[in-house]
């Protein structure tokens, strides 16, 4: 039964299952597509539904010149199969946590461990997969496509590849007003177009990629020093606290209604509550905020450059990158640094994933095997969290902090109430606010030999079923402020205020003040105590605070 129910007529002509794949594509692929576009206010009328109808012909037309020009006789129905099988996995992840598919949301994807993948594998992805993908690609696979002479199938494909081009843009010229006015007031509807956005984003990913990684890594800070300590100046111990998916709003001591920060509001600690992302994924920002760059100049940058982690350690200190997550992205490559995954401590560590407190159990024994020079001058110490990271935020708890219920245990978080997954996302801040807690105190303890502060900044923001939207990685030009505005808070010990001449009165009246991943890197610096050609006073927070 299951034969005869995909048996397809004999002798099919080539363009059948190429017209009939361009509908499917169109239509039912897009169906996020066509959601977006039934939402917008200046679509609810007759014009509106006019200009629907005319960009469902283009798309369908795209579709077709595209397959035309890519599907010839061996490669008809693995290019078929590949834009299916593409297609409802674009679906899948634009219609379940309200994503779209750019470059940025591509990086993620191939960066992603099998630790992540398998938090976002759920029946309902298998379910898509099957109905959108494989389905389809099986009755292509059972059609019986006629043979067509060389020439006859070349003047046959081509043909119908430029009348649909042709058509195609007939049919824009007609609805180009509508259509310009959406695509310049709805940047974000241009990466809905599937599996076309899939395909457009891996080329952008291959070719920068493949530009920028070509090129000789550029120095940066080649004349970085130690400021000069005076005499009784404890060399600095500094823990850089790199937070996941940490959103500010969510912050009790930012203002948000819970409580999901008790003991940092215990301890004697600045919060910077207007503080804006380098990008809305940890395969943006990370590397931009500790580039130096910038955000406007780090996408357009021509080649790859040290980053601050090089400058640390050019200048003479100890350096030591401690990582909780799928890695560095490169930013510790070429600086001590370990993967907690090596670590296993059976109190912290289950099924290959380990809480962040898990970072806090080696680092002294980790610190005293660097070099005792460096160690002499000052120690850095990056602390890379698993912090809030989703969807699966009830992995990110012990139990003992699910403070919040209930809780959603599930990774597809559509099919928990709202109020479900911010319990549970608060409950992966309740633990942050814990693990820095327990960072403060372990740097008091080192505070007789050391002069020591902790630095906490998240990479970026998340949404939590605000407008439809789960997750990270929109557009920056498109992402709600959640998405991109992040938690920094200071702490500072009474002997790095001293040596580094830095008023907390005065932090405290910067709360408000707009701050960006842009001031990291010479924030940084500046605490640290290191002086360079490529280090910059006015962007430096904690330089425009002096007690003096």
């Amino acid at each position: 039964m299951m034969r005869a129910w995909f048996r397809v007529s004999p002798g099919r002509h080539p363009l059948a299952p190429i017209l009939l794949s361009a509908l499917w594509l169109a239509t039912v692929a897009n169906v996020p597509l066509w959601r977006q576009l039934a939402q917008m206010p200046e679509l609810q009328d007759v014009r509106g539904l006019a200009f629907a109808v005319g960009f469902g012909v283009v798309l369908f037309l795209l579709h077709v010149t595209i397959l035309s020009l890519l599907a010839w006789r061996w490669s008809l129905k693995p290019v078929l199969t590949l834009f299916f099988v593409s297609a409802a996995a674009g679906a899948y992840f634009m219609l379940s946590y309200g994503v779209v598919i750019d470059s940025t949301m591509m990086m993620n994807v191939l960066q992603t461990d099998p630790r992540e993948a398998g938090d976002l594998l759920n029946w309902r992805m298998l379910a898509v997969l099957v109905l959108l993908g494989v389905l389809p690609s099986a009755v292509v696979w059972r059609c019986d496509v006629r043979p067509l002479g060389f020439i006859r199938r070349i003047s046959t494909q081509l043909g119908v590849a430029l009348l649909a081009l042709a058509v195609m843009l007939g049919v824009l010229l007609l609805i180009f007003q509508d259509f310009s006015s959406v695509m310049r007031n709805h940047t974000q509807v241009r990466y809905l177009i599937n599996p076309l956005n899939s395909f457009y984003a891996i080329g952008m990913v291959a070719t920068k990629s493949k530009r920028i990684e070509s090129g000789v890594l550029t120095p940066l800070g080649l004349d970085a020093r130690l400021v000069v300590a005076r005499p009784g100046d404890k060399p600095p111990l500094i823990v850089l606290v790199l937070g996941e998916t940490a959103r500010a709003a969510s912050f009790g001591i930012n203002g948000y209604p819970r409580q999901t920060t008790p003991r940092l509001a215990r301890e004697s600690v600045v919060t910077l509550r207007n503080a804006w992302s380098c990008g809305t994924s940890t395969a943006v920002s990370l590397p931009c905020m500790y580039s130096g760059l910038g955000r406007a100049d780090y996408d357009t940058r021509k080649a790859n450059t040290e980053n601050l982690m090089d400058v640390l350690y050019r200048a003479g200190l100890a350096v030591l990158w401690i990582d909780n997550q799928s890695g560095c992205k490169g930013v510790c490559d070429r600086v001590p640094n370990l993967n907690t995954a090596s670590m296993q401590v059976p109190e912290f560590c289950e099924a290959g994933e380990c809480f962040d407190e898990v970072m806090l159990q080696q680092v002294s024994r980790r610190i005293a095997e660097l070099p005792a020079e460096r160690r002499a001058r000052g120690v850095v110490v990056v602390m890379h969290q698993m912090g809030s990271h989703g969807p699966a935020y009830f992995k990110r708890t012990p139990q003992r902090f699910k403070q919040f219920l209930p809780e959603c245990q599930s990774s597809f978080l559509q099919e928990c109430d709202q109020a479900q997954v911010v319990n549970t996302y608060d409950n992966t801040i309740l633990y942050t606010d814990h693990f820095l807690s327990q960072t403060i105190q372990w740097l008091k303890t080192a505070e007789k030999t050391a002069a020591t502060a902790m630095v906490y900044v998240s990479d970026h923001g998340e949404s939590l079923g605000e407008s439809n939207l789960y997750l990270h990685g929109l557009p920056y030009s498109a992402a709600p402020a959640l998405q991109k505005q992040v938690p920094w808070i200071t702490w500072l010990s009474p002997s790095i205020e001293r040596q580094r001449s830095v008023s907390q009165r005065c932090l405290q009246a910067k709360e408000d003040t707009r701050v960006s991943h842009d001031n990291y890197f010479h924030s940084v610096l500046g605490l640290v105590g290191v002086l360079t050609e490529v280090y910059r006073a006015d962007l430096d927070i904690y330089a425009g605070c002096s007690a003096a």
